[in-house]
């Protein structure tokens, strides 16, 4: 049986990924650090439960608007209608956390707007 772990809270990178455009749209004024609901083991992403928000390095910078159609409906159907692997994209930004240039390269290669 799986424990459940708490949740690893990382405000430093989740301000960094505020400080980034939205990977939806490129609106670079509002961006809010949306987390990413649905899991994949392949990339050793579990499901946080009902009520819970995963770890906040599974986290991705959409403006408000974009981060709202991204809670509507199916999560990976945005994902994909984005041609984005979410999954890498925030395992490379959080890689990159606190590297803005790097951060920009990495989005620029994994988001084709």
């Amino acid at each position: 049986m799986r424990q459940r772990h708490p949740r690893i809270h990382n405000e430093v990178h989740l301000d960094f990924i505020r400080g980034l455009p939205c990977i939806s749209c490129g609106n670079d004024i509002e961006t809010q650090a949306a987390h990413l609901r649905s899991d994949d083991r392949m990339y050793g992403k579990t499901g946080a439960g009902m009520q819970q928000k995963p770890d906040d390095m599974w986290t991705l910078p959409l403006c408000g608007r974009c981060h709202d159609r991204q809670h509507t409906g199916n999560e990976m159907n945005f994902w994909t209608n984005l041609g984005v692997n979410p999954f890498v994209l925030a395992l490379s930004l959080f890689a990159a956390s606190g590297d803005y240039e790097l951060a920009h390269e990495v989005i620029s290669r994994q988001v084709h707007r």
